[in-house]
Formats: structure tokens, C-alpha cells, sequence
């Protein structure tokens, strides 16, 4: 045999062997523990919708799905984490929207969210709700917008940090409603709502899980939701987009990832069985728990999500000012 002839029958059989070796790994999987890395601590919603998920993933697929917290940087040391992890499908990344507000508000980070990672499904979605305080005159959106255009320099929300969901929302409602708010920072949710019922802060766009309590307890007024339509936890309660801010939406999510490069019949096989569980009743009853509607859908319609998200949180990072220091 010649020697050109010899190089390709070889190189042939090297692809076919890599082939097959992909095709044994992508049926044996999962064949010994699997991951789900999260970037919070415990007993938070990220980790509750992991620990969810993973339990059934567990039952569904025979094997161990454990969750590991790794928490700080905004969720950046978890990503960075499963971005050098082996692409075998054994270390899944729970991402979420502070994954895309993070690609805009961190300089330097050690990896690159869109190819670093192949999107597998989106879990979750949850919207935050504006609430004022008792003190605030308006009821109602447009009535917000009024009285803060009234009092240009009389009004602060607060946020829970620099690039969280809770400030951007507000950035967001800034840009779009044409009025001016105040930044006020908190080291978390809870100091947050504690000045906001005191009166020391006007507005807060803040979790549901957080404020339903507060609002079912007449100590917040809920103004409006940020999500696209009504939420059924709290139908009463308008979109701010249907009060009048055009456009206006900002849901918060969570999703999988793993390492790019992971072999696409595992990507696929975890997608289905998601799917499968998201489509359960008693998932649904237990997001629905959480004050949170169940996701679903393709890897590719995840990575368009991604890639959305991204451009209208680079835009709002970047009219706000925010900055991750």
C-alpha cells in the first residue's frame, strides 16, 4: 500500500474509532455520578430548583445526581468551575440570568459564557415584582411614574447588588418609564425590605418568593410584575408592560450547561428527560411553590435565549453605570 494511501485508511480509522467511542459514551451515560454545580449557597431558589431537578434526574436515569454549591463572584467561580471540567457530561452548570448580566458587568472573567458552554435546557422562570412602600401615594404604575417625575430627586430604590436582577429591573423601568431613581445598594434582600417598609427607600423590584409575603400582609404595595404576562400566583397583580411601559420585561431564570464540547447525544439525552420532568405534575406543583413557572424547550432555542438576554443586559449594564467592583 502506498504511503498517502497508507495515512488516509489510518486516519479514517481513527476518526471511526473516535466515533464509536463517542457513540459508547453517549450510551452508557450517565455511568457513575453527575454534578450539578451551583453558584449560590444552600437553601436559596438556585439551589432548590437544582435540588429538584436533580432528585428526579437521579430516579429517572438510575444514577447520582448530587448538587455542589460553590458559591461567590456573582456565580462566576461555579461557571469557571464546570468551563475547565471535562466536556464528558458529568459537571452540569445551573446557570441563570446573572450568568448573562455577568458577561456585561465583569471585565476579565476566565471564560466566555456563549462558547465555553452548550446550553441543555431552561428549567425555570420567575419575575420580580415593583413594590413601594405604604407611604408612596401611587397604586399604580402610571401613577409611579408620575410621582417620581414630580419628585426628580425624591426617590430610591433599593437592590441586593451591583448587577443583580433587582437592580437592572429598576435600571430597565428607569430607562423605559423616562424617570429618575437612586441607587441604593444592601448586602442582600432582607436589609433591603427591611428600609423599604420603613420608608427610608421608595421602591424595590424584588423577588416574588420574597415580597408576596410582605404584600399579602399589607406591609408592600405591589405596583406590577416584570415578566411578560400575568402570573398566576398573583393574577390581580398587572404587568408592567400592560400598565403602560411598553415592552417592558425582565424574568429572571435558571438553566443547564455544560462544558462545551460535550458529546451531542448526551446534550440530547439530558434535554428530553428535563423536558419530561418539567411536563410532571408534581414538578409543577412544587415550582409553582416557589413562586416559579416551568421552562422547557430545545438546547438551540436556550442558546438564542442566552444570546438575547445578553445584548438587553449589556445595554442596561451599560446606561446604568454598574460595574461588578
Amino acid at each position: 500500500m502506498k504511503p498517502i494511501a497508507s495515512l488516509l485508511v489510518a486516519a479514517t480509522l481513527s476518526v471511526f474509532c473516535q466515533q464509536a467511542a463517542f457513540a459508547s459514551q453517549e450510551a452508557a451515560y450517565p455511568s457513575k455520578p453527575v454534578k450539578i454545580v451551583v453558584g449560590y449557597a444552600p437553601g436559596g431558589s438556585s439551589d432548590a430548583v437544582a435540588r429538584l431537578v436533580a432528585g428526579r434526574l437521579s430516579e429517572k436515569l438510575g444514577q447520582t445526581f448530587v448538587v455542589e454549591n460553590r458559591p461567590g463572584a456573582a456565580s462566576n467561580i461555579a461557571a469557571a468551575t464546570v468551563a475547565r471540567s471535562p466536556n464528558d457530561g458529568y459537571t452540569i452548570l445551573l446557570g441563570s440570568n446573572a450568568s448573562t448580566i455577568n458577561v456585561s458587568l465583569y471585565k476579565d472573567l476566565p471564560f466566555d459564557f456563549q462558547k465555553d458552554f452548550e446550553p441543555v435546557a431552561l428549567l425555570t422562570r420567575f419575575p420580580n415584582i415593583m413594590v413601594v412602600n405604604n407611604t408612596v401615594p401611587a397604586k399604580s404604575v402610571q401613577e409611579f411614574i408620575s410621582y417620581a417625575k414630580a419628585n426628580p430627586k425624591g426617590i430610591f430604590f433599593a437592590s441586593s447588588g451591583a448587577g443583580s436582577s433587582t437592580r437592572l429591573s429598576a435600571e430597565l423601568f428607569k430607562m423605559m418609564a423616562g424617570v429618575e431613581m437612586e441607587h441604593v445598594q444592601y448586602k442582600g434582600s432582607a436589609p433591603a425590605l427591611t428600609d423599604l417598609m420603613a420608608g427610608r427607600i421608595q421602591v424595590m423590584f424584588d423577588t416574588a418568593p420574597s415580597v408576596m409575603p410582605l404584600i399579602k400582609g399589607d406591609k408592600l404595595r405591589a405596583l406590577g410584575v416584570t415578566s411578560a404576562s400575568p402570573q398566576p400566583f398573583a393574577p390581580e397583580i398587572p404587568t408592567i408592560d400592560a400598565s403602560g411601559v411598553k415592552g417592558y420585561e425582565m424574568t429572571s431564570w435558571y438553566a443547564l450547561f455544560v462544558p462545551a464540547g460535550t458529546p451531542a447525544g448526551i446534550v440530547d439525552k439530558l434535554n428530553k428527560e428535563v423536558n419530561a420532568i418539567l411536563e410532571e405534575k408534581d414538578t409543577q406543583e412544587k415550582l409553582a411553590g416557589m413562586v416559579a413557572t416551568p421552562g422547557g424547550g430545545t438546547p438551540e432555542e436556550l442558546r438564542k435565549h442566552v444570546a438575547s438576554e445578553i445584548a438587553k443586559y449589556g445595554e442596561v449594564v451599560k446606561a446604568s453605570g454598574a460595574t461588578a467592583d
